[in-house]
């Protein structure tokens, strides 16, 4: 048990450090980058506490978080670089362009 408190108060250490970094970013970027690491952070304790209450079947979840993490990551800078996410079906060609 006493391993696993020194790696959880190292990522809560990890998550303030990033905390601050996303309200006090210099450039939106930055803010973005550290929310990626808050998701990053929060999937790690996620996991650490799964297997302190001895449930690591339970990672799975860590797992899908972090996928959705990286997902929604690439969303926002796609957001920020475009300014929208675009309208379904953009790139596809309209009902008179096939005819």
């Amino acid at each position: 048990m006493g391993l696993y408190a020194v790696v959880v108060a190292a990522l809560l250490v990890t998550l303030t450090l990033a905390l601050i970094r996303a309200f006090k970013g210099p450039t939106v970027f930055d803010r973005a980058l550290a929310g990626n690491a808050i998701g990053t952070v929060s999937m790690l304790l996620l996991a650490i506490f799964q297997f302190i209450a001895e449930r690591p079947e339970f990672v799975d979840l860590a797992i899908v978080y972090g996928l959705l993490n990286v997902i929604g990551t690439i969303a926002v800078q796609k957001f920020f670089r475009y300014g929208d996410l675009g309208e379904p079906g953009d790139d596809a060609p309209s009902t008179e362009e096939r005819a």
